[in-house]
């Protein structure tokens, strides 16, 4: 099989964001990518199926036979068109199967005969993964880190993206973090979430600690990595202090004035807390809630505030407090979050954040 090019610099390929195409089976896609990739699979589900059972029946080369004897003729042009189309488009675009074999070396070889010079990742989605972990170890190993707190509606995500060096999780997760924070396009896989925070860590400059949101252990349905969450329990903590009607403003706008099908969305929300409001309070919301949808433009947006500082006082406020009093020590400022930006832009500036994030 004739030789070509293999790439080895991780940290190049996904700073860079090199297009990607990963030529593994779409399950195998689907169950966890890079951000910059594409899939354009060798092998379909079942030809993959069928490719590994006669593996295990007949060998390696019974094996390799059935798979071209799968992928020839009007098969074999289509898949190599559109290898060659994206490559065209990209012409930095890096190859990828599971381990770097086989798979991306038989793409390579063809896209070879009809005149693409393409390059492999050493090692194959496997060692691309292994370094997004090893990326993750080491930022919370050796990276300082600063959370914004603060109590819901707080505005804590537009005060975090304020920094250079941030990273906003619950972007990545693609999820804003509550019982409320589903949105219409589903999560990624763990895999997909991890890949891309590792990729978000290597852009950030390296000489100020990383202003990130202070979250549960779960975003939604995923989970952040151990040794990032473990690094955000010793973090210190810049508070925000915001007022019952500037936090409920901030809901509105973002959970009923900007979103699709607010009123379905919502009330499925609520229903799913509603144990742990008990059944009166949750009536009585949910009858506030009912209200403010059904109501004129003029009178909806007050309507709508009762019902959601109503929430915030009687479920999240207690909440949060609750979790707040175990890491009071870790509380270095609080205020406003204007005020709060500022301080954290002169901190940064002082060299002070540094110290700051080495005592903790």
């Amino acid at each position: 099989m004739a030789t070509a090019p293999v790439a080895n610099d991780y940290a190049d390929i996904l700073i860079g964001s090199r297009p990607l195409i990963d030529v593994r089976a779409p399950t195998e896609f689907a169950r966890g990518a890079f951000p910059a990739a594409v899939n354009l699979p060798l092998l379909t589900d079942d030809e993959r199926a069928a490719v590994g059972t006669e593996y295990k029946r007949r060998g390696r080369q019974a094996a390799i036979k059935l798979g071209h004897e799968l992928v020839e003729g009007d098969v074999k042009r289509a898949r190599v068109n559109a290898w060659r189309a994206f490559a065209a488009q990209h012409p930095d675009a890096l190859i990828y199967c599971w381990r770097g074999g086989l798979r991306s070396e038989i793409v390579q070889t063809w896209l070879a005969e009809v005149g693409v010079r393409s390059s492999r990742i050493a090692g194959g989605f496997r060692a691309l993964r292994r370094y997004c972990l090893d990326v993750i170890e080491r930022a919370a190993a050796e990276r300082g880190f600063v959370l914004v707190g603060g109590r819901t509606g707080s505005g804590k995500t537009s005060v975090v993206k304020t920094s250079a060096a941030h990273i906003d999780l619950e972007d990545l997760a693609n999820h804003r973090g509550s019982a409320f924070g589903g949105l219409s396009t589903p999560q990624p896989p763990p895999v997909a979430f991890e890949n891309a925070l590792a990729v978000a860590l290597l852009k950030l400059p390296t000489d100020v600690p990383i202003l990130i949101e202070d979250e549960s252990r779960t975003i939604g349905r995923l989970a952040i990595p151990e040794a990032l969450f473990a690094a955000m329990q010793r973090a210190p903590i810049a508070l925000l202090e915001l007022d019952d009607d500037a936090r409920g403003a901030n809901i509105y706008r973002e959970y009923v004035l900007e979103a699709a099908q607010p009123q379905e969305h919502l009330s499925t929300a609520l229903a799913r807390i509603e144990r742990r409001l008990g059944g009166a309070r949750f009536q009585e919301i949910k009858a506030l809630m009912d209200e403010a949808f059904r109501a004129d433009a003029a009178a909806a947006v007050a309507l709508h505030q009762r019902w959601i500082v109503r929430l915030l006082k009687d479920y999240y406020d207690p909440m949060y407090d609750y979790q707040l009093a175990g890491k009071e020590n870790r509380v270095f400022m609080r205020g406003p979050p204007a005020e709060v930006v500022s301080a954290l832009r002169d901190w940064g500036e002082s060299g002070e954040g540094g110290e700051l994030c080495a005592q903790h």
